[in-house]
């Protein structure tokens, strides 16, 4: 029996939040920061290897957000963990990485990828003239069992919505004012030869935000210790998708109302400037996006969010398929799709579908919303409102 991802409700200063979702969400927390110590022991590191390791990217959160730390204390207070623990959680892709090599080293090394299919459909081509925003999101099958939904409630900026691993502040999701935020996993030979901002953290950055440019920013500017890939959308028609190297930002814009990323570069100019090294271990990628594209592209016009989630459920080469049921990779893992992720943010509503090959049940969540409708009579009054020039 697969059990739906329960729903995590917050609400106060960040000490406060945090204190809530540790003690809401404490088995699921510790099951995930048992996981992967686990994981991480068996590179042969030492506890105190591990803190070492984690206090690395403390400075660098300081830098970024004060307030994050702050959270991550209250969240290993209810959850009566250790703060490194919790950091660990929210910088999980970074040190998973690094556990793997010497500390003098910081070239990139081979490991399960956080594989993902994304999708964004803009208003204009489906049914009811409302952006949806989907993903598929590939990891660790133990995770199904360490996933959340997380609701907060803030008093300084737009609510949010995220599904996201216990004790992590933030991965998919919507807020209040309508911005929404996947990711997937990519890899370049530009990786881990600094430390920046854990990926977490950055989309959590993004949902914060009220405007739309300010959540772009946060994406296209943040310090990264990798590549990842990041789509950020609108409720109102807005979706670009952005391939992150760690020191440089590249643009894919939607096709035909449409973008589809999966875990490889698409950009011509990035990949005319980077090697893309992940599809080494991530060789399905490669017709991941265009399976998904061409399941959806016959309803341009009259998509619904049961056309995304056909096309999300594609199996197709299974068990190297869109939708993936629980095998081992190439790292000898067990790999799965953890969670359907389906978003209509103008409704302020998320689907979740856990393991989803053995799985068709959604469970929705609601967020109550506060979305700035554009208007056409606002426009025209903007520009009759502008002083004359006359053309010369």
């Amino acid at each position: 029996m697969v059990l739906p991802c329960p729903l995590i409700e917050v609400s106060g200063s960040p000490r406060e939040r945090g204190r809530q979702y540790g003690e809401q969400a404490v088995a699921r927390i510790r099951l995930g920061i048992d996981h992967y110590s686990s994981q991480i022991a068996s590179h042969k590191l030492t506890g105190d290897d591990i803190k070492a390791l984690v206090r690395k990217f403390e400075p660098a959160i300081d830098r970024f957000d004060p307030t994050y730390l702050e959270e991550m204390r209250g969240i290993a207070e209810g959850a009566g963990v250790a703060l490194e623990s919790i950091v660990l959680l929210n910088a999980r892709t970074e040190i998973l990485k690094l556990s793997r090599r010497p500390a003098a080293e910081w070239d990139a090394l081979d490991d399960e990828p956080d594989g993902c299919t994304g999708v964004v459909v803009l208003p204009e081509v489906t049914t009811e003239g409302r952006l949806i925003h989907a993903q598929n999101w590939d990891w660790k099958a133990e995770c199904a069992e360490t996933a959340v939904v997380l609701k907060i409630r803030r008093d300084d900026g737009p609510d949010i919505l995220t599904f996201t691993e216990a004790g992590a502040l933030a991965r998919s999701g919507f807020n209040a004012a309508g911005i929404a935020i996947t990711a997937n996993y990519l890899e370049t030979d530009r990786d881990y030869r600094r430390l920046g901002v854990p990926l977490a953290l950055i989309r959590r950055k993004v949902l914060e935000q009220k405007q739309l440019a300010a959540s772009m920013h946060a994406v296209y500017t943040t310090r990264k210790s990798a590549a990842n890939n990041m789509i950020v959308s609108q409720a109102n028609g807005i979706a670009i998708d952005f391939e992150c190297a760690p020191d440089e930002t590249f643009q894919v814009l939607p096709e035909r109302g449409l973008i589809v990323h999966a875990n490889h570069f698409q950009s011509p100019v990035a990949l005319t400037k980077l090697r893309d090294t992940g599809i080494a271990n991530t060789p399905d990628s490669l017709y991941r996006d265009l399976r998904v594209r061409a399941l959806i592209e016959p309803h341009l016009g009259s998509v619904t969010r049961d056309v995304v989630k056909n096309a999300l459920f594609d199996d197709f080469e299974s068990p190297w398929s869109v939708c993936r049921p629980p095998r081992k990779n190439l790292g000898s893992n067990l790999s799965a799709t953890v969670a359907m992720i389906v978003m209509e943010p103008m409704l302020g509503l998320m689907e979740v579908a856990m393991l989803p090959a053995l799985n068709q049940t959604f469970t929705e969540y609601k967020l109550d919303m506060e979305i700035q409708r554009p208007t056409i009579k606002a426009h025209f009054e903007a520009v009759s409102a502008a002083p004359y020039v006359k053309a010369i």
